[in-house]
């Protein structure tokens, strides 16, 4: 099966990768030689701009930073749509709101192809393993061409529904509560350390108590060590909350512990922590009360 995955980041990779290990003909595309040249030294097909995957690719995974970056990848002048074979099938997976998937999947199809709106969660690791979860909707067909690439990528495929939309709407509900969690396990760390608690010892009794979260565990042990690389950044949940405060609104539903969590992001943001990792995101309690986090270096 010819494949090509659009976007070589942190999941993108992985995903590609995944698809070369499981024996389909893959292409990654990416903006970034840095990127290429690494797949490409795996033993992958690389290409620039999605207009040079192979001619006659049977399904694209697009796993970019939202609807607009999807929708310039398949129907932009460098789109891929003239190069995917008839009946081929779009994997959009990039997080966006439910409206611009339905749009999405209805211009796919209005064209000839199979759509799944198919948003997926793991982070970085999972992705290079295989085994990330997909939470998928759109048509039986859509389904059984994507199944090679989706035994790939993920040990975990549910299956939504028929209508696109409902993959996207999945995926931003996931993401208020993987924000939220985020913002309130910084903000849990940032008051143990201005009270005077070992913030290591803090963090074991957390992990080995009901107040545990599968967000403080992780990413509280990254600013353990300092270790702000981006695994998923913080202008990531900028822009996921903005999605969730976009969707509730449309629904006339409040969302006010999302919309907090949010306004914290886009602070961090602001201050220039952008594209660090989005635990650090407690750079915000930092800057207020000016707690020293243990994984930076001492001052003077």
């Amino acid at each position: 099966m010819q494949v090509a995955v659009i976007g070589l980041g942190a999941m993108g990779m992985g995903a590609a990768l995944s698809c070369l290990r499981a024996g389909l003909a893959t292409t990654g595309c990416d903006f970034a030689e840095a990127a290429r040249d690494s797949f490409a030294k795996a033993g992958g097909q690389a290409a620039a701009s999605a207009d040079a995957i192979a001619a006659g690719t049977e399904a694209v995974v697009l796993l970019v930073v939202n609807a607009a970056q999807t929708e310039a990848a398949l129907f932009g002048p460098a789109g891929c749509a003239p190069r995917l074979a008839p009946g081929a099938v779009i994997i959009a997976s990039a997080t966006m709101g439910p409206d611009d998937a339905r749009r999405l999947a209805a211009r796919a199809e209005a064209a000839g192809f199979l759509y799944l709106d198919a948003p997926v969660s793991g982070g970085a690791a999972k992705a290079a393993t295989g085994e990330m979860t997909v939470m998928a909707s759109g048509s039986a067909a859509a389904f059984a061409k994507a199944k090679p690439v989706l035994d790939a990528v993920a040990t975990k495929v549910w299956e939504l529904g028929d209508a696109p939309g409902i993959g996207a709407t999945v995926k931003v509900v996931h993401q208020l509560l993987a924000g939220v969690h985020i913002a309130v396990a910084a903000e849990a760390m940032a008051l143990g350390i201005r009270a005077g608690a070992d913030p290591q010892k803090l963090y074991d009794v957390v992990t080995s108590a009901a107040g545990n979260s599968w967000m403080f565990e992780n990413r509280m042990a990254r600013v353990l060590t300092g270790d702000d690389a981006p695994r998923s950044a913080v202008d990531i949940f900028v822009k996921d909350l903005g999605l969730v405060a976009q969707m509730a609104r449309g629904l006339d539903h409040p969302v006010p512990l999302a919309s907090q969590a949010q306004q914290l992001f886009t602070a961090a943001s602001a201050m220039g922590h952008g594209r660090a990792d989005d635990g650090f995101v407690i750079r915000v309690w930092q800057a207020l009360t000016g707690i020293a986090l243990p994984g930076d270096p001492p001052k003077g």
